[in-house]
């Protein structure tokens, strides 16, 4: 090997060394005005660790408590836990888009869903074809299908007590939302209720998958497709082709306005993650809330037994007219918001010079994330009491501090242009579940919550 060649690459390696460390310093220096965790300006470690370590709420929050409302956790990443500017970037007019952290959300290899969409114009089009099923106006009785469901669940309930065996809402109640959504979206629940076991193992495999699915590259998928493909690729397959079902669900709706099977397959895909495990979440985080502090509980019991109420499940009309009951249903959401993952936003401004919030300069290309926990906890906004599960806020606010609090929760959807379709749903369910469960769970009896485990990422 001739001394020329060596010096060659010797000269190369350098220049490769020292183009990386100036890149480093670069990124590095077009945040420096804002602080976060040591190191975080130079790797991306800490966030690596938050994102993995199954408890990113919790170092978001104490990183914003330590650092202030934007903090640094990355050389080209922020957090914020400061709801106006939240609501900057997700407003109708916004310049913000959509960051790559939403490639993660692209379930079916190389399709986009609504929530995965970083395009505005590819999201405006999805939303536009599904918000009529989402809405209801396209979907068969509704109502009257999360009703039969809420019955499975009680009468579920009931076969416990009547055995005297202890009641693990935390499996039960993800068991209800799979089977509302798959019913009100194909039609058919899972029939998880009924057979009181995870049919499809949906729940198991995304347990055990729900890392991976975040963060596998899309060409990892296409060679080891995700376990849960299979489910949307026969729902979806008998919609479509010359002995197609023609069915007035959301499915249904989607497809009469103008979903391909392709965009099918991948919308099935995110309604079963966003519409079951977020629901269930906020069913189970607020029943334990409620059944361990015991003022609360007698609190709503009292507020139903004195209402008047449809038999045998109450209506959602009747459910929003209890002032109580959305009292508890609001504090659940804030106290254990269902969705505290990054969803980071990326900077982009009109004429490339990036944003300016509050006096802080936010560069062109910087992703800005949601640290959920942070801002429901503010104490500016929810009180000195606001790590303390108490429905009664909602109730004492005046009117200036309701409707900042009212406008604040909205971020639990999402806001904007982006909030979530499937909102309406959801409360339906949340208006029905704690109703009925507390007129199940009486004195006499006694529902045994497994022990709340958070790994949220």
């Amino acid at each position: 090997m001739s001394r020329d060649y060596l010096a060659y690459v010797s000269v190369a390696v350098s220049a490769l060394i020292a183009y990386s460390i100036a890149s480093i310093v670069n990124q590095y220096l077009r945040l420096r005005h804002i602080k976060g965790p040591p190191g975080a300006g130079f790797c991306k470690w800490w966030l690596v660790r938050a994102v993995g370590g199954g408890r990113l709420h919790l170092d978001f929050y104490e990183a914003c408590e330590k650092y202030g409302s934007i903090v640094r956790i990355g050389p080209n990443d922020l957090i914020t836990s400061d709801p106006e500017l939240m609501k900057r970037m997700l407003n109708v007019r916004t310049t913000y888009r959509r960051s790559n952290w939403y490639d993660g959300m692209r379930l079916k290899p190389g399709q986009d869903n609504v929530l995965s969409a970083r395009d505005d114009e590819l999201h405006h089009r999805l939303r536009s074809k599904m918000s009529a099923g989402y809405s209801g106006k396209e979907v068969e009785n509704l109502e009257a299908k999360i009703d039969q469901n809420v019955l499975r669940l009680v009468d579920l309930l009931d076969r416990y007590v009547s055995e005297d065996k202890p009641f693990d809402f935390g499996a039960k109640a993800q068991y209800f939302t799979l089977d509302v959504i798959s019913d009100l979206a194909f039609g058919e629940p899972f029939g998880d209720l009924t057979t009181d076991s995870d049919v499809h193992e949906y729940i198991r495999t995304m347990e055990e998958n729900m890392p991976t699915i975040i963060l596998t590259k899309e060409s990892l998928t296409k060679v080891r497709p995700r376990p849960t493909h299979s489910i949307a690729k026969q729902v979806v397959a008998e919609r479509f082709g010359p002995n197609k079902k023609v069915q007035k669900d959301m499915l249904g709706s989607f497809i009469a306005r103008g979903l391909s099977q392709a965009e099918a397959e991948s919308e099935v895909l995110m309604q079963l993650l966003a519409g079951s495990d977020t629901t269930a979440t906020a069913i189970r985080a607020t029943i334990l809330h409620v059944i361990t502090n015991p003022k609360v509980t007698a609190a709503l019991r009292a507020e139903i037994d004195a209402a008047h109420l449809s038999r045998p499940i109450v209506s959602d009309a009747e459910a929003r007219a209890m002032p109580y009951l959305q009292a508890v249903i609001k504090e659940g959401l804030r106290m254990f918001p269902p969705v505290v993952g990054q969803m980071s936003k990326e900077v982009v401004s009109n004429d490339g010079a990036g944003d300016t919030f509050k006096g802080v300069h936010l560069p062109e290309g910087t992703r800005i994330g949601y640290c959920a926990w942070g801002i429901f906890r503010r104490s500016d906004i929810w009180g000195a009491d606001s790590h303390l599960f108490r429905p009664e806020r909602w109730l004492e606010a005046d009117a200036e501090g309701l409707r900042l609090m009212e406008g604040t929760l909205e971020l639990v959807f999402g806001y904007g242009k982006w909030q979530c379709l499937g909102r309406n749903v959801a409360l339906m369910e949340l208006n029905k579940v704690f109703v009925e469960v507390s007129c199940a769970n009486g004195p006499s009896r006694d529902i045994a919550p497994s022990l709340f485990k958070e790994t949220l990422y």
